[in-house]
């Protein structure tokens, strides 16, 4: 192997340990995937930055329906009254609604909310659907939009319209809600490793942090480079909250009515932003080759000289006919170095050089967008040679990733010490908590700090709270977030 110069090709692309927001969103306008609309905190996705969520898409969307759910879709707009029925779930959007108050010219006689989330509009449609236990369960999903009116925007980390799915299933007892829930998060976890080469912290959100209306909110939590959480996805167990308030009742086994328990859960668009935060480099995106829209590029060199087109057209179709993601730039307007640095940037996985010495060697060059590393395949077995390089390199992401975040983890066991390595090298932050609310809600407001998830994993710390003195009843993770 041989690493590649370390010469800075990327002008226009700030060094993220410069401005590591200046980065991010560099790295996001010189690949194209998005632009900014007219309306502030909408945005564009542009068709590379599509084909990513495309890839996120058709991975999830075949787990779901491994799992027995089916696609449904439902209205944008939602009357206000319905979403009033839920007073704890209005509470906590209530700031971030949209609301059409006109049709044309007419003003309407009540106001509409553009969906913020769907389970006010999903249980008044329920309600009328589900009359026996013999129905159950729904495992329905969504693919939409929302829209939460934010005040600060970034793209795809927080944006004013983002696209997600939603989940919205009933059951007939507490515990298949429950197993629901969790099978879930697992689905999501499967995806964040084996698509995306992220891994995951899991487990509970506290009272505070979990989702307006719900009886537990779990999450998966990601760690970027520069030491922030992104929470990635969560799933609800509702219980009876929301179908009680829509009166939402099925004949049981025994002939009396009862209600069913409710879970949602979801991921959106800001897992791009994660993947970004936690692969790419100054040079500009590093896609995991499991998700990359093109996993293989292959540039020739010297394309003039006999046969060496008719050769890569081969290797071409070869990969292509394996169900390799593969790109054929032959394109004259531009040198190899200038493709060379482009398919950097756009962070394909693989770049196979062919020229004719190498065809005489009965070889090809494959330059790692990962490492940088360049490598010598072996022409004759193309296509299981660069399939099996394919998964090396994202078992390489994974662990790396892994490696990165277990590096900016840390214990910490007194309050001063906590705010100290906050400031100068933020991470994860595993430590003991009281339980109590007010004690995590002061530690917020002074540092900005919160409690990404009580892990399913447990660690015996100590046995007091460093923030406020009292019994600790659990271990958390907590972290600056996005």
């Amino acid at each position: 192997m041989r690493k590649q110069s370390e010469k800075e090709f990327v002008k226009d692309i700030t060094k993220m340990e410069d401005d590591f927001a200046k980065w991010y969103t560099d790295v996001i306008k010189k690949t194209d995937l998005v632009d900014y609309s007219p309306v502030k905190g909408f945005m564009v996705i542009k068709p590379y930055g599509y084909a990513i969520w495309e890839g996120i898409q058709t991975f999830l969307d075949r787990r779901f329906k491994e799992t027995g759910h089916q696609n449904v879709y439902f209205p944008l707009l939602i009357p206000e009254s319905l979403l009033n029925k839920e007073k704890e779930h209005v509470e906590g959007f209530a700031p971030e609604v949209a609301w059409v108050t006109h049709g044309g010219e007419e003003e309407l006689s009540e106001r509409l909310c553009i969906r913020p989330t769907s389970e006010t509009i999903v249980c008044s449609m329920y309600s009328k659907w589900l009359t026996s236990y013999r129905e159950l369960p729904y495992l329905n999903n969504q693919w939409c939009s929302v829209v939460r009116w934010e005040k600060a925007t970034r793209p795809f980390l927080r944006t004013s319209e983002f696209l997600w799915q939603e989940g919205h299933t009933l059951h007939e007892t507490a515990a298949q809600a429950q197993e629901e829930t969790l099978k879930m998060l697992n689905i999501y976890i499967e995806m964040s490793e084996n698509l995306l080469a992220i891994p995951m912290v899991a487990g509970r959100k506290s009272e505070r942090e979990k989702f307006a209306g719900a009886k537990a909110t779990y999450t998966i939590e990601a760690l970027m480079h520069d030491g922030k959480a992104l929470q990635s996805g969560t799933s609800h167990n509702l219980a009876q909250h929301f179908t009680t308030a829509f009166d939402i009742t099925f004949q049981g086994r025994t002939g009396e009515l009862e209600y069913p328990h409710q879970t949602s859960w979801g991921v959106s668009t800001r897992l791009i932003g994660g993947v970004i935060m936690v692969h790419s480099d100054n040079r500009g995106l590093v896609l995991p080759p499991r998700l990359a829209p093109t996993q293989v590029v292959i540039v020739p060199i010297a394309q003039k000289k006999e046969g060496v087109l008719e050769h890569v057209s081969v290797l071409y179709e070869e990969l292509k006919a394996a169900g390799v993601r593969v790109k054929l730039d032959d394109s004259t307007e531009y040198s190899p170095g200038w493709k060379f640095n482009e398919y950097e940037m756009k962070g394909v996985p693989i770049r196979l050089e062919v020229g004719p010495r190498d065809i005489e060697n009965g070889v090809m060059m494959a330059a790692r967008r990962d490492t940088l590393e360049k490598v010598v395949l072996e022409r004759e077995g193309a296509t299981e040679n660069v399939k099996r390089l394919l998964n090396i390199i994202h078992d390489d992401m994974l662990e790396k990733a892994r490696k990165n975040r277990d590096d900016q983890t840390f214990v910490i066991d007194s309050y001063e010490s906590f705010k100290i390595k906050m400031i100068e090298s933020p991470g994860f932050a595993k430590t003991m908590w009281c339980g109590d609310e007010a004690c995590e809600a002061s530690v917020k407001e002074e540092t900005g700090v919160t409690i990404r998830c009580i892990p399913f994993e447990q660690e015996n710390l100590g046995d007091t709270c460093p923030f406020c003195g009292k019994q600790a009843k659990h271990m958390v993770y907590m972290a600056k977030a996005y």
